[in-house]
């Protein structure tokens, strides 16, 4: 099979392009260069800026690709382009989108209001009636595209084309090696630095989210690349189990042998700003019941992996002991002195 990628020299991307490559399949991976690609033997670049996409046509209709992914498609406009670009050229699109398309998301976030959605959410579970989240926002700029970021309207457009049949794919919180949002990071240095408790708010503790581990995700959406069941469907993907948060530092610390304390605490400041009744949980068993996925990487090894990649790739101007733990040292005080009052 011949597959075009849209920007796969990173993460989730660079995790396909691998598995993509070593199922046998001949690849076009086009990326902006300013990633370094570290691209198996053999897969052909083109080197170009997303919004030059449509201006490459006539290599893409040279390579021929039998479907296309893509792995960066953030705004309608940009949907509308990879249509254009691979109508009458491929036969497929597979469009990664996110599960921030589900109104559950929008009222964990606290925009959307009404009573908690019913979870885990499936693919028909209701999406956001609130477009654009990061237009006229604190967050408006936090990343390219974010002012008109929309995977709700991504995935309209791209299921509207009869003439390239798309299969959307709505991801989770994915973890793993490369992960440039470092969601292990936290919870693996408190260990590594051997902290008394890992402290964490009460309404946290409790709140359960679907996450996924890179390799486990890319595989997932090399299934749907390679299965021409999948044309025309939706697919939630993310481990089959999602965790409160107290069971996500347990399999944590016990991937890594840690035998420390959890400290649940009644502190704003260690609620994170969400609405913690709404659990934001995906049913996955769509994807496994119609392709046949089953994750290749077990989480203890998924959980491995990521921190041993974590410790050896903090964020960029991290450094050690760079935490500010005054917050977690006076609760882990007061619970101490709580305990001896007790005792004593």
């Amino acid at each position: 099979m011949r597959v075009a990628v849209i920007g796969g020299t990173a993460f989730i991307g660079r995790a396909l392009v691998h598995q993509l490559a070593k199922a046998g399949h001949e690849l076009l991976v086009f990326h902006r260069g300013l990633t370094h690609a570290d691209l198996p033997e053999g897969v052909e670049e083109l080197l170009a800026d997303r919004r030059d996409l449509f201006e490459n046509r006539q290599r893409f209709r040279e390579f021929k690709p039998d479907v296309v992914v893509d792995m960066i498609c953030m705004t309608e406009h940009q949907a509308q382009t990879t249509i254009d670009t691979f109508e009458g050229i491929a036969d497929r699109l597979v469009v990664i989108s996110s599960q921030d398309v589900y109104r559950a998301f929008g009222r964990v976030q606290g925009f959307e209001p009404g009573p908690p959605d019913p979870v885990p959410l499936t693919e028909d579970s209701p999406l956001r009636e609130k477009l654009y989240l990061y237009r006229n926002s604190e967050q408006e700029g936090r990343f390219e595209w974010s002012q008109d970021y929309e995977k709700v309207m991504v995935e309209r457009v791209a299921q509207d084309e009869p003439d390239l049949p798309a299969t959307v794919l709505r991801l989770p919180a994915v973890y793993g090696p490369g992960d440039y949002q470092h969601r292990l990071f936290g919870y693996a240095t408190r260990i590594a630095e051997e902290r008394p408790a890992i402290v964490i708010g009460r309404g946290l503790a409790g709140w359960r989210w679907t996450r996924g581990y890179v390799d486990n995700v890319a595989a997932a959406i090399r299934l749907a690349v390679e299965d021409d069941r999948s044309a025309g469907r939706t697919y939630n993907v993310g481990d089959p189990d999602a965790f409160t948060e107290i069971e996500w530092i347990q399999n944590i610390g016990r991937a890594v042998g840690w035998k420390g304390n959890i400290l649940v605490v009644e502190d704003e400041r260690f609620s994170v700003g969400l609405n913690h009744e709404q659990d934001w949980v995906a049913d996955t068993s769509r994807i496994r019941n119609e392709l046949g996925f089953e994750e290749p990487v077990s989480l203890l090894h998924a959980l491995q992996h990521s921190i041993e990649w974590e410790l050896h790739n903090p964020p960029e101007g991290y450094q050690a002991s760079g935490h500010q733990y005054d917050a977690e040292d006076e609760m882990i005080a007061r619970a101490s002195n709580q305990s001896q009052d007790a005792d004593g």
